[in-house]
C-alpha cells in the first residue's frame, strides 16, 4: 500500500511540475496569438496563428521592421510593423518610407504593390508633423504600421505605442499547417 501512495505522489509531483512549467513558458516566455484581420496582408492572413516571444524585448531592443504584438488602446491585441524608433522622424513620399531623411526599402510590400490596379500608392504620403503633431517619435514609444496600408488601423490613427504597451515580438506562423513559416 505504501509503494502504491508513493508512485501516486510521485504523479501528482509530476503533473505539478509540468503544470508550472507550462504556466511560466505561457505567461512569461511565449504565447500563441491568432491575427484577426487583414491588416497585416499579404505577409499574414487572416486565422494565421502565430507564437509570440515575451522576453526577446526583456534582454534587447525592438528594431525597425519587427512584427510586433500590443495591446492597442480599445482593449484588443493589436499586430504591426514597427516603421519608427524613438527619435527617429518618419514620413512617407510617392509611396517610399523616409527615416531620418533616408529612403528604406520595404521589400514585403512588394507582392502588394504588384496587385494595385487603381494607379494610387499603397501608402498615402505624410510626414508625423501631419498625424502627430510631432516631428519625431518620443522617447519610449514606436511607430508601427499595418502592411496592408490602405486598411490598417496604426499609428496614423491610433498614435504611438508605448513600449510597455508590447507583448512581444512575433515572426513564426504555426497553423494553418501548409503557411508554417517564419515572416520577415
Amino acid at each position: 500500500m505504501a509503494k502504491k501512495k508513493n508512485e501516486i505522489l510521485e504523479w501528482v509531483k509530476a503533473i505539478v511540475i509540468a503544470v508550472l512549467v507550462v504556466v511560466v513558458i505561457r505567461y512569461f516566455l511565449f504565447a500563441p496569438i491568432v491575427v484577426d484581420g487583414y491588416s497585416m496582408a499579404p505577409t499574414l492572413d487572416t486565422q494565421d496563428r502565430m507564437i509570440v516571444d515575451k522576453f526577446n524585448y526583456k534582454i534587447s531592443d525592438p528594431d525597425r521592421f519587427d512584427i510586433i504584438v500590443f495591446h492597442a488602446p480599445e482593449g484588443k491585441d493589436y499586430i504591426k510593423r514597427i516603421i519608427g524608433l524613438p527619435g527617429d522622424k518618419v514620413e512617407y513620399n510617392d509611396d517610399t518610407l523616409y527615416v531620418n531623411g533616408k529612403a528604406y526599402p520595404e521589400p514585403y510590400l512588394d507582392e502588394y504593390k504588384k496587385q494595385l490596379t487603381d494607379g494610387g500608392p499603397l501608402t498615402e504620403s505624410f510626414t508625423l508633423m501631419d498625424i502627430t503633431n510631432s516631428d519625431t517619435v518620443p522617447k519610449g514609444h514606436l511607430f508601427v504600421m499595418g502592411d496592408n496600408r490602405r486598411a490598417s488601423k496604426d499609428s496614423r490613427y491610433i498614435g504611438y505605442v508605448s513600449f510597455d504597451k508590447m507583448v512581444g515580438k512575433t515572426k513564426l506562423v504555426y497553423w494553418p499547417i501548409n503557411r508554417f513559416r517564419l515572416v520577415e
